[in-house]
Formats: C-alpha cells, structure tokens, sequence
C-alpha cells in the first residue's frame, strides 16, 4: 500500500492531446493503492459543479482524440473542496488501464453533470440505513457517511462491504475509523455507524456472500439487531451486478419499494456503478 505525495505544481505534465469542449479538466492531488486490483484518487474539484453525495460523474483521461468516459461515484461528500474516487483496475479496461497509472500533477477529464440513485433524497425518512455495498461500491456510500443530510434522515447506518480478500477491506475500514475523528460531522457519527465486512475467498472471521449471511439469519445475530423492516429501514444497494440483483429480490422479498427522486420510497440500487 502505497500513497502518493501532495501535489506540487512544477509536477504538471505536458497533455497528449487537446481538453475536449465543455468537459472539466482536473488535476490529480493524491493517488493510494491499496492492492493490485483497488486503489483511490483525489482530483481538484471544480468550482461550479454541484453535486447530491451518492451521485456519480463520468470522468476519462485526454490520452485520446475521443476519450473513454466510464460512470465513477464520488466518494468525496458534496461539502468536499476536493474530489475522492475508489476505483478497480482492470488489465485490458478500455479507462482503468490507464487511469490505474495516473500520477500527482496529471489531468483526469469529467463531464459536467452529475447524477444518481443512490442519494437520501430517494427514500422516506426512517430510523436505519442500510447500505449494501461490494467491492468499490462502497463508493457512494463513502460520501454519504460523511455528509450531515444523511445524519439528519437516518438514526443508525450500517454499512456492509463484501470482498474476496481482506486486503480490499482496507478501504472501508480506514474510512469508517476516521469517521469520529471528523471535523465537520464526528460529533453526529458517535455510535451511530456500524461496519459489516465479510470476505467470498480469502479466510476471515465472517465469510459469505451478503445475501446468504442476511438469509441464514448470521448478519442478525452477529449484529444483534432486528431483522429487515419497510416500516424502520431503508437500503441502498451497490456493487456487483450479481449482487445488486440478489438483494433487490431480497429487500422485495419483505415488502420494500424501490424510490426515486420524484417518488422517494424505502429503498434505492444503483445499477450506473463502475466495477
């Protein structure tokens, strides 16, 4: 695991081809990689984009006369003056092999609009979240444990990230552990988030897919609290398609609705993510 250092700007390197029109070219401030399949990067944010935390941007790179653009949440919350993205990296990726080598100083491009599902805004207060998450899915999630709205709608948020190994738990981890220590909304996290990992490959204390420990009954007791209830909670779904699909049919399964901006209801997938 490695972190590159703070930007300096005599680091800048020359562009390989021209910004395309009414995109925001970005500089990256900071790089971590986390194993050889995940890591995050932090870009300047732009002054006049405005975004809901959950949502995500399409951002690429100017290596090309017609760049490849893929869907990226921002893990960053919307309060954020900089911008904070988990990602994959994929060998052959039409972006992620390239972008997995960006560095301090280079430009990363992002159109200008901003969207998604997996906002507050899409459910009906309720006294606990439940956000469902694997791999760099917990994405969305990042942004919105650290965002006050989400404090304001929700008593209790509980936040499942699913891997195949224990390295790619690290992510999650370093994010929820800091959560206290927060300037801006340590004081609301107080007791109020739980973490729940598990791994499908690598040996762990709780291994298993997130639908079968729910459906065994294991993610319960393990957490001592109530079972999935329409009428107490809500849920936010991200990750694997695989995934997505089981725990929509689950969280239907007992009674929950999927909402949206303009009809908000008692759960939300975003089905946009990359990776």
């Amino acid at each position: 695991m490695n972190t590159t250092p703070a930007f300096n700007t005599a680091e800048a390197r020359p562009l390989q081809f021209p910004i395309p029109a009414n995109v925001y070219a970005e500089t990256v401030l900071s790089v971590k990689h986390y194993t050889d399949r995940l890591f995050s990067f932090r870009i300047t944010r732009p002054q006049s984009l405005r975004f809901r935390s959950g949502e995500f941007v399409m951002i690429g790179l100017p290596n090309a006369e017609k760049p490849v653009y893929r869907a990226y949440s921002v893990a960053s919350p919307a309060w954020d003056e900089e911008l904070e993205f988990f990602s994959i990296k994929v060998p052959d990726g039409p972006l992620t092999s390239e972008l997995q080598k960006i560095q301090v100083g280079d430009t990363v491009i992002m159109r200008q609009k901003s969207t998604g599902t997996l906002v507050v805004d899409a459910l009906t207060p309720a006294k606990r979240l439940f956000m469902i998450s694997t791999g760099t899915g917990i994405a969305p999630f990042a942004s919105l444990l650290r965002d006050p709205d989400t404090y304001e709608k929700f008593d209790q948020l509980i936040l499942t990230h699913t891997c195949r190994h224990n390295a790619e738990l690290i992510y999650g981890q370093e994010l929820v552990a800091a959560l206290e220590s927060d300037p801006l909304i340590g004081e609301l996290t107080t007791g109020r988030v739980t973490l729940y990992n598990s791994t499908t490959r690598e040996e762990s204390a709780r291994m298993g897919r997130i639908t079968a420990l729910i459906g065994s009954g294991k993610f319960y007791s393990d957490l001592g609290i109530e079972k999935l209830n329409p009428e107490t909670d809500r849920v936010m779904i991200c990750g694997s398609m695989h995934m997505l699909k089981d725990v929509k049919e689950l969280a239907e399964s007992l009674g929950f609705q999927e909402g949206s901006l303009s009809h908000p209801s008692s759960f939300v997938v975003e089905r946009a993510f990359v990776g």
